[in-house]
């Protein structure tokens, strides 16, 4: 599936994306600060695409004027096990990131209210939550921008793929929620 919005194309990942996903998935300031060590080398970011990145509702964020369709980020929703929230029937986990040159140009805030206008009405979810590292203020930012609402804290949680410990705070919008947000948006 191919989604799209006014700067955006969100299409699947495809393993010739390896290079473009090492260009900026090696940058120390994008993945350690998102729970997910940097990539090492092509072949790498070639393995995450292959084990990762081509789960379902997974998708390369592509800029419409790049006519070489280079992937400059990521997002998709989780289900089930693929995330790290207990999820129910209904619910799934938004996640995200961008390559730093991209940041604070409100792409992933656009790219993320495409993909749950996607999850609400295509999808038939009721619940997307999301989360956010202590000290990622861009994640909880875009999280405050598609309206997220807080809704509990994990403290000291041991993240294995970063071999630390973490606090994340999880936050959630409801298909109600995010109706009454389009509603208020459409009336201005």
């Amino acid at each position: 599936m191919i989604l799209q919005t006014k700067r955006c194309v969100l299409r699947p990942w495809r393993e010739s994306d390896a290079p473009a996903l090492y260009e900026y998935a090696r940058d120390p300031r994008v993945g350690p600060v998102a729970g997910w060590p940097v990539h090492t080398d092509e072949e790498n970011s070639r393995q995450i695409i292959r084990e990762v990145l081509s789960a379902d509702e997974t998708y390369a964020v592509v800029l419409r004027e790049d006519s070489a369709d280079r992937p400059v980020g990521s997002i998709g929703l989780m289900f089930g096990a693929a995330s790290n929230l207990p999820l129910g029937e209904g619910e799934a986990e938004l996640g995200y990131w961008i390559g730093v040159p991209f940041w604070g140009q409100g792409l992933i805030p656009e790219a993320s209210r495409e993909l749950m206008r996607h999850g609400f009405q295509e999808l038939g979810l009721h619940t997307i939550w999301c989360g956010y590292f202590e000290g990622n203020e861009k994640s909880r930012r875009v999280q405050e921008k598609c309206g997220f609402q807080p809704h509990h804290v994990n403290r000291d949680q041991p993240w294995p793929l970063m071999n630390d410990v973490r606090t994340e705070y999880i936050t959630c919008i409801t298909r109600a929620q995010w109706e009454e947000m389009c509603e208020a948006e459409n009336s201005d």
